[in-house]
């Protein structure tokens, strides 16, 4: 035991001299003092144990020195290699294996450097050795990708990928024959139940080898960088081929709307086939390449799909802030129901840390989409509250607003569900205790802004009876739409009822204004002259047909029941008194005489009203 005390303490006084000797003569010096000072401390002792450790420490720079002078040997032959290295498997192999070497040998005597300059100095080499052989791996695997790149393959899980290619891929003549500058890229497709493999399986297996040496020295973002410039380029020389422009926000704003609406289309196919298929293929590629090494694998993932990532989602955004015209709604609506479906795939292809900001933003812009499809639907009221009651539309027929409004919102509701999601989505930002449908309550709204702009442009017929009978074309034309849409379910039956009751009102409204007065004349109770009476109907009477037979009802089925239900209110009324007439003795001898129409001809004349100013003249068809 004191045996092994008085060596570690040797040990000491052996490290202490050679620490502080910069040269023999001190060394000698401090060996003297130790020895003085204590017997233990002999000079021959001490000088023993320093032969030995200086042995071994010269033993120590030999060994590095010679193995670093190998290593260099070996690995810059193929460093300054004027052909790719990985043509060859033996070379590839053999440059591998000294890298590996390399990579041993510096991490076997990083824990010395810190207590001998010597080996510091050749770890310091060695590192800057390793670099180059890094920068040559570099270029390698940027080689490897580019080659393998040219005889890439899409496949289905169950499918023949040959004949998947062939729909997918095309290259022009010209194209085929410049080998080194073809960037094969996609094509569209309505199935995506496919896989790209884009990269031959030897070839990814060599890209692992080198990515994990790559890593190993620490230059795992270099080889992420390589990769993500290499496989960016296929995904987005693929969007654009698939016509998606990489605009900006201000050119997709300036753009005039026929033409964005081709921009959308193209929008939506690129979307699919990039979150559906290219990204998947590229998740799986990359941790192909990069197994075991997760977070390299994340990193160029992102990278690779940052770029055309951006594209995509800036065009959808351009859209969402850009103008709330109602004619827009419809492209918007399938912006924000692509977005929708690919929300599933943002979330599955970009579920890592580094892609979480693209998932965020996906999410964002698609409620943008939606509060952009609220902004539209005020936009409409906006337009029915600003619709001008100018001129009143001829002969009381249909006005356009009407037309307009009834259309677009019956268009609209074919995509209900959507809808009432962007609706339902408001109601729980803006009044999270509601229970009911918003949307409803939407349609509900314009159709009262509708109605009562309506009532205020009949006001400027002056005619009261006119005024109903614009109000009753305009009603049914409402109600014919609300019924054969979704419109009814939505709006209820308890609004049915009410607007038909509405038009029955106006109908009303329009016999009494324009006929009781004519019937009035009929009446046995009148104290008037039966002659007088006759005139009195034939002048009212006329005075109605001309005017009426040039009025509107535009739907046909509308004008049958309309002309039955004033023919069975002055038929029975005139021909009773015209048998009161012809047995009057106050009329003479010879009634019929006096008799301008008869009953037939009354029917008649019913019959062609509501046919407009062009048919009165006698172009019935």
């Amino acid at each position: 035991m004191e045996e092994n005390g008085e060596e570690k303490l040797i040990a000491v006084a052996r490290h202490i001299a050679k620490t502080l000797g910069h040269n023999e003569s001190m060394a000698d010096d401090i060996l003297q003092i130790f020895s003085n000072f204590d017997g233990r401390f002999s000079r021959e002792k001490l000088s023993d144990k320093m032969v030995g450790a200086a042995g071994e420490d010269l033993r120590a720079c030999a060994s590095i020195a010679q193995t670093l002078e190998s290593l260099e040997r070996q690995i810059s032959q193929y460093v300054a290699a004027d052909h790719p290295i990985w043509s060859d498997s033996a070379d590839s192999s053999a440059f591998l294996d000294s890298i590996d070497e390399l990579n041993a040998t510096i991490r076997y005597w990083t824990p010395m450097a810190a207590a001998d300059k010597t080996i510091s100095a050749y770890l310091i080499r060695a590192d800057e050795f390793m670099q180059q052989a890094m920068f040559r791996l570099e270029e390698e695997f940027r080689l490897l990708m580019e080659r393998g790149g040219e005889s890439f393959q899409l496949t289905r899980p169950y499918g023949n990928g040959d004949a998947t290619r062939n729909q997918w891929f095309d290259c022009d003549d010209d194209e085929e024959e410049d080998d080194d500058n073809q960037i094969p890229v996609a094509q569209p497709l309505t199935d995506y139940d496919v896989v790209i493999d884009a990269l031959p399986a030897g070839t990814i297996s060599d890209l692992h080898e080198i990515a994990k040496r790559m890593v190993a020295a620490g230059f795992a973002n270099e080889c992420a960088r390589v990769y993500s410039s290499c496989r960016s380029e296929f995904i987005e020389e693929s969007i654009s081929r698939l016509g998606l422009q990489e605009l900006s926000i201000e050119e997709v704003q300036k753009m005039q709307w026929q033409e964005l609406e081709d921009e959308i289309e193209k929008w939506i196919k690129a979307s699919n086939v990039a979150l559906r298929i290219l990204y998947p293929s590229e998740r799986r590629l990359c941790d192909r390449v990069f197994f075991g090494f997760s977070s390299a694998a994340d990193l160029s993932f992102m990278e690779v799909c940052r770029g055309s990532t951006i594209q995509i989602l800036n065009f959808a955004d351009a859209v969402a802030i850009g103008s709330r015209s109602p004619e827009r709604l419809f492209k918007i609506l399938d912006l924000f129901e692509t977005l929708r479906d690919l929300m599933p795939e943002f979330e599955s292809n970009f579920s890592d840390q580094y892609c979480i900001v693209m998932r965020n933003n996906a999410l964002a812009i698609w409620k943008r989409l939606g509060e952009a499809i609220r902004g539209i639907f005020m936009e409409l009221e906006n337009l029915i509250r600003r619709d001008p009651a100018k001129a009143p539309v001829p002969y009381g027929g249909l006005h356009p607003i009407t037309r307009y409004v009834m259309n677009y919102l019956r268009a609209a509701c074919r995509s209900r569900e959507t809808l009432e999601q962007v609706f339902e989505e408001n109601v729980k930002i803006v009044l999270p205790l509601k229970d009911c449908s918003s949307l409803s309550d939407q349609i509900a709204w314009i159709m009262g802004l509708l109605e009562s702009n309506l009532e205020m442009k009949s006001k400027i017929y002056g005619d009261s009876a006119l005024s109903s009978v614009f109000m009753m074309n305009n009603g049914r034309y409402i109600a014919q739409k609300v019924k054969d849409s979704e419109l009814g379910s939505l709006l209820g039956d308890d609004w049915v009822r009410k607007h038909s009751a509405k038009i029955k009102q106006f109908h009303m409204n329009y016999q009494r204004s324009s006929w009781n007065k004519v019937l009035d004349v009929l009446k046995v109770e009148k104290p008037l002259p039966m002659k007088e009476k006759i005139k009195l109907f034939n002048t009212y009477f006329e005075d109605i047909y001309k005017t009426q037979s040039q009025w509107i009802i535009f739907d046909e089925q509308h004008r049958k029941e309309l002309r039955m239900s004033l023919a069975k209110l002055v038929i029975p009324a005139y021909g009773n008194f015209i048998e009161r007439f012809m047995n009057s003795p106050e009329v003479g001898k010879h009634p019929h005489r006096c008799i301008k129409y008869s009953v037939k001809d009354i029917e008649a004349q019913i019959n062609d009203f509501f046919q407009g100013a062009a048919l009165s003249s006698g172009s019935r068809k």
